[in-house]
């Protein structure tokens, strides 16, 4: 701060002048009036020295971190008028620079550097890529409608659309890379336990009317397939999808990540990458965690090698006869917590309304049974045919391994309690059943009811529908049961626990798909729609990591309650010479200044305090 008067003037009026730099705009604006000279006169002999002693004294409140500033507001004073169609709000976004302390973290802009440092580009992709990557966690959107809000930013980046697209082109062609950099960079930020990877697919739809046609070349022969193609859903989404792999670790972070497209068998994903996870684990052992869809024989046989191990989830209907009865006969059954020998009646018969029998309601039974014999576990495989077609044949193989078969009564309970209301669904049903729309599907309430039908010679066929008794029963005798596959020799209790984690990875879908919107993609060309996951995955890697963080801080919050408090977390301009937060110190805000140490909770900032936060951030 400086003194400001009119050197010229007989009676200057003093004030205490103050600069501002917001952005790339730089404003001087007088902060205080000390006083005219002809006014200081009659306080002091010497007004221009005591003019001098308060901007002196201004200063040093200011060092202190308090300034004194008059401000005038002219109540009749005009918005200033722009061509815009839509106003917009004038507040903007500091919450992102939580996430931008990661993505530096994760040190990205130096992957950038490296891939581009051969290259004549005039725009710099880590700066887009950064706020794609933002914008994806707070303000989910079309690449368009991201580009069109950048000014909701304090930074207020700038960079054209068409530098988007090359940087989605940047990130495609340097994939396999990308994913593997971030995944070693991420090791300095928090311990990555890998001793467990957790595998799952899932689909996302496109808005488009038919599939990519798949491309024969004339020449070689080779087939290029198309990538959005029909597939199962689990939306029902009647359109092409693209297919997801995730791989992640033991934390929910995640580890890699494959795409294919949606009418690919899920089980063909597997092993091409987790060949690559080995690589980026230089060699280290692990389990493969997955459930019964991913759990094929050749993917079992292949982490049986290399001192990997694997425990999936196993169908007890589709085990064979003799396996079955291995399951449903009621000896050898332990209790999980003290391996003492209960049997499953027993488990159905106590009362579990008792407060003394809690515990027990909370317990389950488990029975271990050796499988490592050519017996049918119901598994399939793809075989290909000399024509090259593939077809799906039974495995007859052999791979050394055991089914952990668990009992619980509060499942039970819970299975029945679904089912019960699906069956007083399907009488509804029946009361008014329309034949030209009945369809019986397997997970669906008609699968409950039984069609008949009888007609006498020459008479027309009459169909006549009824609850299906014998599939109800045939259903509730698998209920509380559960089994697991696996070729480790540790204990029952610690097999169970590391595969009771799965959930976190639907978690890491369900995040992508709800909260950061990845879908329905609505981009047209394979590497674009690569790239759009590119950046959805390292949104979520960093939104993990953060999390990660405020768990090791002992604090935990739900994505809903994270998310929302750093999309609140936004200032008003106070006439360019400072900011006022107008959100709350709430108990995330709270969690997340104390694990990053960013004093992101003042009622008012400086232009230049902020501005110092973030060139701290990215050094």
């Amino acid at each position: 701060m400086k003194l400001n008067y009119d050197k010229k003037s007989k009676d200057p009026t003093y004030f205490v002048q103050k600069g501002y730099r917001n952005g790339n705009k730089t404003t001087t604006k007088n902060i205080a009036r000390i006083g005219k000279h002809s006014e200081l006169l009659k306080i002091t002999d010497d007004p221009l020295a005591y003019a001098k002693e308060q901007v002196t004294k201004y200063n040093d409140e200011e060092k202190n971190g308090k300034v004194t500033m008059e401000v005038k507001i002219d109540f009749a004073e005009k918005i200033k008028l722009n061509n815009d169609l839509v106003s917009s709000s004038t507040n903007l976004n500091i919450g992102y620079l939580f996430l931008q302390q990661l993505y530096h973290d994760l040190q990205i802009g130096s992957f950038f550097k490296s891939i581009t440092n051969d290259s004549k580009i005039t725009f710099d992709p880590n700066t887009v890529n950064r706020f794609l990557t933002f914008a994806r966690i707070l303000y989910p959107d079309s690449k368009l409608g991201t580009h069109q809000h950048l000014n909701h930013y304090f930074e207020k980046p700038s960079f054209d659309y068409v530098h988007i697209l090359r940087t989605m082109d940047l990130l495609e062609a340097h994939y396999d890379d990308y994913l593997a950099y971030l995944f070693d960079k991420s090791k300095t930020i928090v311990k990555r336990d890998t001793s467990v990877c957790y595998y799952d697919c899932s689909n996302y739809y496109f808005e488009i009317e038919s599939p990519d046609d798949d491309y024969v070349d004339e020449i070689t022969g080779e087939i290029i397939k198309g990538f959005r193609k029909y597939g199962i859903s689990k939306q029902h989404q009647p359109a092409p999808l693209v297919q997801m792999g995730l791989f992640m670790d033991s934390d929910g972070i995640p580890l890699s990540m494959c795409l294919t497209p949606g009418a690919d068998n899920e089980q063909t994903t597997v092993i091409p990458l987790e060949k690559k996870l080995t690589e980026m684990f230089k060699g280290k052992k692990f389990i493969y965690c997955a459930d019964a869809g991913l759990g094929a024989l050749s993917i079992r046989n292949f982490n049986s090698m290399g001192g990997r191990a694997f425990i999936v989830t196993q169908s007890i209907k589709k085990l064979s006869g003799t396996l079955k009865e291995a399951v449903f006969n009621d000896t050898d059954y332990r209790l999980l917590s003290t391996d003492n020998e209960v049997s499953v009646a027993a488990m159905k018969r106590f009362d579990k309304n008792d407060p003394a029998n809690r515990n027990l309601y909370d317990d389950k039974l488990y029975k271990i049974v050796t499988a490592d014999k050519a017996i049918d576990l119901g598994l399939y495989e793809e075989k290909t045919l000399k024509s090259g077609k593939t077809k799906t044949v039974k495995s007859k193989a052999v791979v050394k391994q055991k089914i952990i078969i668990t009992f619980s009564r509060k499942m039970m309970e819970y299975q029945r309690f679904i089912r019960n209301r699906q069956i007083e669904r399907a009488k509804a049903l029946l009361k008014n059943i329309d034949p030209d729309l009945y369809k019986k599907g397997p997970n669906d309430v008609t699968r409950f009811i039984k069609r008949t039908s009888s007609s006498k010679m020459g008479d027309k066929v009459i169909d006549r529908y009824a609850l299906d008794q014998d599939a109800i029963e045939a259903e509730e005798k698998y209920d509380g049961y559960y089994a697991i596959a696996t070729n480790l020799d540790d204990s029952a209790k610690d097999i169970i626990e590391i595969s009771s984690k799965r959930y976190k990875i639907e978690d890491c879908f369900r995040v992508m798909k709800t909260n950061f919107s990845a879908r329905p993609v609505f981009h047209q060309n394979k590497e674009r729609i690569i790239a759009h996951f590119m950046i959805c995955y390292t949104a979520l890697l960093i939104y993990r990591l953060l999390e990660k963080k405020l768990d090791l801080n002992q604090t935990h919050f739900s994505v809903e309650n994270i998310v929302e408090t750093l999309k609140n977390m936004e200032i008003a301009n106070i006439e360019d010479m400072c900011y006022m937060s107008t959100y709350t110190c709430s108990q995330v805000c709270t969690a997340l200044n104390t694990v990053f140490d960013l004093e992101l909770n003042k009622k008012y900032y400086q232009p230049k305090e902020l501005n110092k936060k973030i060139k701290k951030i990215l050094g």
